[in-house]
C-alpha cells in the first residue's frame, strides 16, 4: 500500500482550467459563434484565468469544423503574449498522429516564448478524424502512441539524436531545435478509463490526467494504484508520478442555481457529441439530476459543492492538479467569465489551504 503521505507535496495542488473549443449553437438562443469569436473568447479566458492567480490553461486538439482549435501550439502562443504567470498545456494531443520532433519542436518555441510554462497532455482524443487526415491507421494506435511518446522522452534528453522506428524516417545525427526553456518539457498521458493507458504512463514516468466525466470518482481509483505500481516497477521516483484530475464544472451562488443553469448546456453537448457519433439519445433532467448528486464526479454546483468533491477526490487519489471544462454546449462567454472567478476567489483558495495543513 502506497502512502498519500509518500505521495503528494500538498502545498503545491494546482487548480486551473482547460477548452476543447467546441462550436455548438446556444440551445436558449439557436445562435452558433463564428470559429473567430470562439478563438477570441479562448484567449480572454486565458487572460481571465492568468489575471485570477489560476494555475494551468488547457486547449484541446480538434481537425473538424464544430470545434475552433486544431493548431494547439498556435494558440497557446498568442495566449503566452498575454499572460504571465499561468501554465499552457495541450489538453490533449493526439500524439498518434502527430511527428513528435515537430510536437518538440512547436511546444519548445511555446515555452520561449512564455518563459518555461509549456506542457503536452497526450492522449487519443474524442474523435479518430485525425488518422486519415494524416495518413494514419487507427487500428495501429497503439503501436503509435508508443513509438511517438518514447521518441518524444528521448528529444526531450538530447539536443542531437540518432534514432530508427517503424512509422516515420529515421533520425541520424539530427539536431532538436529549439532547445526550450525548462529542462525538459513535461508531459503527461490523458486517460479516460483504460488500465493499458494508465499502465502506458507510469511506465514511461510521465504524468497521468485523468477525464473523470461523470460517474462514481471511486471507480478511477484502480486506475492511479496501477500507475504507480507501474511507475514504481519501472524505477521511477513516486513523487515524480504525478496525476490530475479534470471535468466538466459549472459553478454559481447554489447548488440548485448551477444545476438549473448548466443543464440546457450540459445536455446540449451531449446530445451534440453524441449524434456525430451516430446516437440520438437525449439527457432527461431526471437524468442529469442523478448525474450531478453530491457523490459523483460532475462538478456542478455551488463553490462549497465544488469544494467538497475535489476534497473527496483527492483522499482518493492524493493527485497534484485538477483542471475544470467551464465552456462546453454553448455556454455564452458572461457565464465563462463568471466560473473563472469563481473557481479563482471562492474555490481555490479553500483548496490549497485545507490541503496545506
Amino acid at each position: 500500500m502506497i502512502k498519500e503521505d509518500n505521495v503528494l507535496n500538498h502545498s503545491s495542488f494546482e487548480i486551473g482550467i482547460y477548452t476543447l473549443g467546441d462550436i455548438v449553437p446556444d440551445p436558449h438562443t439557436g445562435k452558433v459563434i463564428s470559429a473567430q469569436q470562439r478563438l477570441t473568447e479562448i484567449v480572454d479566458a486565458a487572460k481571465l484565468a492568468d489575471e485570477a492567480g489560476l494555475d494551468i490553461f488547457g486547449l484541446g486538439e480538434h481537425h473538424r469544423l464544430d470545434y475552433a482549435v486544431s493548431a494547439t501550439p498556435v494558440v497557446l502562443a498568442a495566449i503566452a503574449q498575454v499572460t504571465k504567470q499561468i501554465k499552457l498545456t495541450s489538453a490533449t494531443t493526439v500524439l498518434s498522429t502527430v511527428d513528435p520532433v515537430r510536437l518538440f519542436e512547436d511546444f519548445s518555441t511555446l515555452d520561449l516564448l512564455s518563459n518555461g510554462r509549456a506542457e503536452v497532455i497526450a492522449g487519443r482524443g474524442a474523435f479518430v478524424e485525425s488518422f486519415p487526415l494524416f495518413g494514419y491507421d487507427v487500428n495501429e494506435y497503439d503501436d503509435l502512441f508508443e513509438e511517438n511518446i518514447d521518441l518524444f522522452l528521448k528529444l526531450n534528453e538530447q539536443e542531437k539524436i540518432s534514432w530508427n522506428g517503424r512509422f516515420r524516417s529515421a533520425l541520424q545525427n539530427a539536431e532538436i531545435a529549439p532547445r526550450p526553456v525548462q529542462k525538459q518539457l513535461p508531459l503527461w498521458v490523458g486517460v479516460g478509463g483504460s488500465p493499458e493507458s494508465a499502465e502506458r504512463a507510469g511506465r514511461f514516468g510521465v504524468g497521468m490526467a485523468l477525464a473523470i466525466l461523470g460517474g462514481d470518482p471511486n471507480r478511477f481509483k484502480p486506475l492511479v494504484d496501477i500507475y504507480r505500481k507501474e511507475g514504481i516497477e519501472a524505477g521511477h521516483n513516486l513523487n515524480d508520478l504525478k496525476v490530475g484530475v479534470t471535468g466538466h464544472t459549472f459553478i454559481a451562488e447554489t447548488t440548485e442555481q448551477a444545476k438549473d443553469e448548466y443543464y440546457p448546456y450540459y445536455s446540449n453537448y451531449w446530445e451534440y457529441v453524441n449524434s456525430q457519433r451516430g446516437m440520438s439519445t437525449r439527457m432527461s433532467r431526471a437524468d442529469f439530476e442523478q448525474m450531478s448528486s453530491p457523490d459523483t464526479a460532475l462538478f456542478v454546483g455551488s463553490s462549497q459543492q465544488i469544494i467538497e468533491k475535489i476534497l473527496y477526490q483527492h483522499e482518493l487519489f492524493g493527485h497534484q492538479r485538477f483542471i475544470a471544462q467551464m465552456d462546453i454546449g454553448g455556454i455564452p462567454f458572461a457565464k465563462v467569465a463568471k466560473n473563472i472567478e469563481r473557481l479563482a476567489t471562492e474555490v481555490a483558495p479553500v483548496i490549497r489551504r485545507e490541503l496545506s495543513k
